[in-house]
């Protein structure tokens, strides 16, 4: 670099020895001369974090190899990947910018612009690829003299504040966030620009971060396409560049489309569990197709769907409007909360704030509130001396069974575990294990005890260790009695104590265990929250049919 601007202040005209093409980029973050590269130059070979490289026409025909898609393995050839993005021609070679970025897992194999790329399980090292934002000027033997300022004439720059980028994340704001930006020709480049400035700011406002918000960004045209998934970027200032780089595409506004294909391919890798999903809907007039199946879908899924629209249909044109019902039929619930109409795209600043306080709302967040995760499972496990060591064994296997089916942690569902004889202990609260592997560990290793059994008295101190701690928090409570004989006490009041606590019993019998005292505990309707079996290798068939009671019970009280 130095080489050359010397060569460019001496003025000296030595074309014999100007053989390539060299192209100068200015812009804020990027000050580079393109580096003229090899079809199977990888982005490994590259020294710098930031580059801008030249490459040759036809590089496809090199075979040059690519793995993953948008955000590419370092092992990948930067022209083929820059094929791959539709950033260049695969006849035509021209200037690219190279972003390195850190190794990651799950690299997706995909097929765009005549290049086939392969799904890599992990790398060390990845990085993506941009069109270049300026157009290439050519080095040639004549020189201007214009090119660089006289000495003492440059003009001084003056530094423009630049407002810090928040980092670390925002631990009360934990989501899985799909920004879905129109891209089509209504919206035009103008204010799709804006669009993408109003993205950038929310997402500094997120203070996106590894243990804050995740997000990634889909665009709507004629045909979806996803420009980086939730773990591509995790950091606000990466995420800030990764949208700056997005290019307009124009078409129709296929948001119904859009969304289906959101939900279809979006959330299958990156997502962490027990955390809510959500997806921004942002929308410049209408949408040219339907989005009552993807919306259907969406709330099926468990997926909260948020409507922003902009500068929304007038009066006049509601003729031409396919579906005029689509905002209510969009969103997670029509309640309102859902939606957030904007009226223009200028001026769009002062909105950015109270979009961002509507999804960190976590406990709002209606639809990603499942039986799966949004549940206190409480197990009463009788221990008393009938059961035995082995026996004992299984109705740990059993309930573990159960537990599995859930997303246990931090801000999903939770499980708690009471053993009782005529004493009890509690083996561990519903705030103990909030890592799903811990949790089914922790059940597994539960001592037996030995003893009576005093049921109601276990009923009661579950209620009150488990269930009304404030650490128990506003969740759905569940508690699964597990016991093979005879209380020696009244299980009637406890039991009845319990669910007026909002508790919901589910009793379930071994060998001995009297059916009176089952269905005394259980909550109504009896018949479905009562089961009975004979040995305790049949406690496995009440498995499923348990998992959907409790769902069932979830979805009728919400």
């Amino acid at each position: 670099m130095e080489t050359i601007l010397e060569f460019l202040k001496e003025g000296k005209q030595k074309t014999n020895k100007v053989q390539t093409v060299f192209t100068i980029l200015y812009s804020s973050s990027w000050v580079s001369v393109a580096r003229p590269i090899a079809c199977t130059t990888r982005g490994a070979d590259l020294t710098e974090d930031r580059e801008v490289v030249l490459c040759p026409p036809n590089c496809t025909l090199w075979r040059a190899t690519v793995f993953g898609s948008d955000v590419y393995a370092s092992v990948s050839s930067v022209c083929g990947a820059a094929v791959h993005r539709g950033l260049l021609t695969s006849s035509s070679g021209g200037a690219v910018k190279v972003h390195k970025l850190q190794g990651r897992r799950n690299y997706l194999g995909s097929y765009s612009h005549g290049v086939q790329s392969q799904a890599l399980s992990r790398w060390t090292a990845s990085f993506t690829v941009a069109q270049s934002a300026h157009v290439p000027q050519e080095v040639s033997a004549k020189i201007a003299s214009t090119m660089l300022p006289a000495p003492g004439l440059e003009k001084k720059t003056v530094k423009k504040p630049v407002k810090k980028i928040l980092t670390g994340g925002n631990r009360d704001c934990q989501l899985e966030l799909a920004l879905l930006i129109d891209s089509s020709k209504n919206i035009g480049q103008r204010r799709f620009n804006l669009q993408k400035n109003f993205i950038s700011k929310l997402a500094v406002m997120l203070r996106i971060g590894q243990n804050g918000p995740h997000l990634g960004v889909v665009q709507a045209s004629d045909t979806p396409r996803t420009e980086f998934f939730l773990t591509n970027y995790t950091e606000p200032k990466d995420v800030v560049f990764a949208i700056k780089e997005i290019a307009y595409m124009g078409g129709n506004t296929n948001t119904g489309k859009a969304l289906m294909h959101t939900l279809e391919s979006f959330f299958l890798t990156g997502v962490r569990r027990g955390h809510p999903r959500v997806v921004v809907v942002f929308l410049d007039g209408w949408p040219s197709d339907d989005l009552e199946d993807a919306a259907v879908l969406a709330r099926e899924s468990g997926v909260n769907v948020f409507l922003v629209p902009v500068a929304k249909p007038a009066p006049e044109e509601l003729g031409v409007v396919r579906d005029k019902d689509f905002m209510t039929k969009a969103v997670c619930k029509d309640n309102g909360f859902f939606t957030y109409p904007i009226p223009s795209w200028f001026g769009t600043t002062k909105h950015v704030k109270p979009l961002a306080q509507k999804l960190c709302s976590v406990d709002q967040l209606l639809c990603s509130k499942t039986c799966y995760n949004s549940v206190n499972l409480g197990f009463l496990i009788d221990g008393s001396s009938s059961v035995g060591e082995g026996n004992f064994r299984l109705v740990l296997d059993f309930i573990t069974s159960v537990a599995r089916s859930f997303d246990i942690s931090d801000i999903g569902a939770r499980i708690g575990a009471v053993q009782f004889t005529y004493e009890q202990r509690l083996e561990f609260s519903l705030h103990d294990y909030p890592e799903k592997d811990a949790a089914l560990r922790a059940l597994q290793r539960i001592p037996y005890m030995s003893g009576g059994t005093a049921t109601g008295d276990a009923i009661t101190y579950a209620t009150q260790n488990l269930f009304l701690t404030r650490k128990a928090g506003r969740m759905k409570n569940f508690l699964i009695v597990v016991t093979d004989g005879q209380s020696y006490d009244d299980v009637t009041r406890p039991a009845l104590a319990a669910q007026k606590e909002g508790i919901t019993i589910y009793s379930i019998g071994v060998a001995w265990a009297p059916m009176d005292d089952l269905q005394t505990m259980a909550s109504e309707p009896k018949d479905t929250h009562t089961f009975f079996t004979r040995e305790f290798t049949g406690l496995k068939q009440f498995q499923q049919p348990l998992v959907r009671g409790i769902c069932k019970d979830f979805a009728e009280a919400n």
